[in-house]
């Protein structure tokens, strides 16, 4: 928004939290502010959309099976995979990407190390997207509903 300063006669911006945006620096500033916060909301709503596919799966596999199964962690490189405390159902054919019986997200992978081998690995749950792997190599994302499809044809 453009106003005249009253202290100098000459134009000035103010930014969304009433900051005074004078120079070129504090104005790419400000819009990379505003985008950020545009892209966070996005991903919120995806995240929530991805979220009633997931809570909607959840209810079908408790009717109609396949029974969960334990997650695992596979390393980077993919030579090794270590156990976890979940039980659910990969996304992925790789098994780099799951659901518990919660409907948390993860992502199936960790770094390889002797300590991954001797405890095993405790996943964080992240927000799930409504395209896995999106922005990806060619061939390595899909739909979470054809996912969650996927799982529940094949167990």
């Amino acid at each position: 928004m453009s106003t005249s300063s009253p202290a100098d006669g000459g134009p000035h911006e103010e930014g969304g939290d009433g900051r005074d945006l004078t120079s070129w620096a504090d104005r790419r500033s400000e819009a990379a502010r505003v985008h950020d916060e545009a892209l966070a909301a996005r991903r919120r709503a995806e995240s929530a959309q991805a979220q009633v596919l997931i809570d909607a799966f959840l209810v079908r596999v408790r009717d109609e099976g396949p029974a969960p199964s334990p997650l695992r962690v596979r390393s980077y490189d993919g030579r090794r995979t270590y156990r976890t405390p979940l039980s659910g159902w990969t996304l992925r054919r790789d098994g780099t990407v799951g659901i518990d019986t919660e409907g948390r997200f993860y992502v199936l992978t960790a770094p390889a190390g002797l300590g991954a081998l001797l405890r095993g690995v405790d996943p964080v749950p992240t927000d799930p997207p409504l395209v896995i792997g999106a922005g990806g190599r060619d061939g390595d994302s899909i739909d979470l509903a054809d996912a969650l499809e996927r799982a529940l044809r094949e167990g």
